[in-house]
């Protein structure tokens, strides 16, 4: 991934919602963003529980009421509790965080 490039802009993220990156590298780690606000936080997109990616089209995701829900075998992570596995198969487990910052209405990757 370009690390000197930005991933998106804050605004690119619905507020309250979420949004899934591809990586410009073919050998990156696609995300899954949240924003809140001018807080952004991100998660890589891959399901503890088998691997796979949680979108149910490329970065199109289940997601409601703070609940992400994994396309494949229907985990659901909440995403104010850092990813954490409230139900399904990989109970218990995180999503992988990564970590940003925000600056000047764009956001990077650290």
């Amino acid at each position: 991934m370009d690390m000197t490039a930005p991933l998106c802009r804050v605004e690119d993220i619905p507020d309250g919602g979420v949004l899934g990156l591809d990586p410009p590298d073919p050998d990156g780690e696609a995300l899954v963003l949240l924003r809140h606000g001018d807080a952004v936080s991100a998660w890589i997109n891959v399901c503890p529980h088998a691997g796979r990616r949680m979108d149910y089209a490329p970065n199109l995701f289940l997601f409601k009421d703070g609940l992400l829900v994994c396309a494949v075998h229907g985990a659901s992570f909440a995403l104010a509790d850092n990813g954490l596995c409230v139900g399904g198969p990989c109970r218990g487990e995180s999503l992988t965080a990564v970590p940003l910052r925000v600056a000047d209405g764009m956001v990077w990757r650290d």
